[in-house]
């Protein structure tokens, strides 16, 4: 990963089942982040690298470093996992300790693991052993409060990491309006390595405001690369100096098209594409507004998926597709 000198690192924060093989090639055509993060392979006991995501890295369609995750708990097998996965061409192999999802963090996976910074410790130390090329985490700031990035930090900083993304909540906090850019900014004082910002980066100005406030060497954004794809390259025309050009609707209506093509498979049933396909619009929707989204969620054919989409979107006019933000 080479860090640029005038602007933010840019990358593809991982979304578990949107982000994947078909997303990465599609946001690639828009100029797309400078690294991708693959979604996470959940390792248990006698896991086997999963094909779906491992296609990701094996058939690379960005040309960009990929980023490999994995979430668990189980020492030995999270080794081995690692280890497999280098085996593969993988700019890294990142820890996964921020998903907020219940059935996650219940079995003390993903952000539950916050919860104990011992078991954390020894995880850190047993992958920093066993994993010969570049290893990297991704955190929330704690679990239900944000001093416990305190005691976090020091876990952390006890180990050869070589780049930490801190999404600036906590694991109570979920995807709340709130992130906190002052921890993000005491990770970037404490640790020896480079730093991520993760949380809210939906636009240009977000991106400047977090990359300025925190000292951050690069940002990380998900939710925002979905609902607008072309923010990558608009951050980098901006801190190029030069013009950010915002799409029209029907730039964004034939997104959506060539999104629901480069998902589409023929032995997957309409019914379940346009099911997957809400899971993108739910996102995007929050750019285009409460209309679309009212209408779009009780859809159940591709007719009517794109019925909705040409109501709101065959326009000439230029959106920000920006997302509300409130508290």
């Amino acid at each position: 990963m080479n860090f640029p000198n005038n602007r933010p690192l840019l990358a593809l924060a991982p979304m578990q089942d949107v982000t994947d093989w078909a997303f990465w090639k599609l946001l690639a055509g828009y100029g797309g982040p400078d690294v991708y993060f693959t979604e996470y392979f959940r390792v248990t006991k006698g896991y086997r690298l999963q094909r779906s995501i491992l296609r990701s890295v094996i058939e690379n369609p960005t040309g960009k470093p990929a980023i490999a995750q994995i979430i668990g708990n189980d020492v030995e097998w999270m080794v081995k996992c690692a280890q497999q996965l280098e085996q593969h061409p993988v700019a890294a192999v990142d820890l996964n300790l921020g998903c907020p999802a219940p059935v996650v963090y219940r079995k003390c996976a993903g952000g539950g693991l916050l919860r104990d910074p011992g078991r954390i410790h020894e995880l850190l130390g047993a992958l920093r052993s066993g994993i010969g090329g570049r290893f990297t985490v991704k955190t929330r700031i704690g679990f239900s409060d944000p001093s416990e990035f305190d005691r976090l930090l020091d876990v952390f900083a006890s180990h050869r990491l070589d780049l930490l993304t801190v999404h600036g909540r906590t694991v109570s906090e979920k995807y709340g309006p709130h992130v906190h850019l002052g921890r993000i900014a005491q990770a970037v004082t404490r640790m020896p390595c480079p730093v991520l910002a993760n949380g809210n980066v939906g636009t240009v100005a977000e991106a400047r405001h977090v990359w300025e406030t925190t000292g951050a060497r690069g940002l990380m954004i998900g939710r925002g690369a979905i609902r607008n794809p072309w923010i990558f390259q608009q951050i980098r025309d901006d801190f190029d100096g030069n013009p950010v050009t915002l799409p029209t609707g029907r730039d964004v209506l034939a997104y959506v098209d060539a999104l629901y093509e480069s998902s589409c498979s023929d032995d997957v049933p309409e019914k379940s594409q346009v099911q997957k396909m809400k899971k993108y619009t739910n996102f995007l929707g929050e750019g285009i507004g409460p209309d679309f989204l009212h209408d779009i969620r009780r859809v159940a054919t591709k007719a009517e998926f794109f019925h909705v989409c040409r109501k709101s979107l065959d326009h000439g006019e230029p959106m920000k597709l920006e997302a509300a933000r409130g508290g």
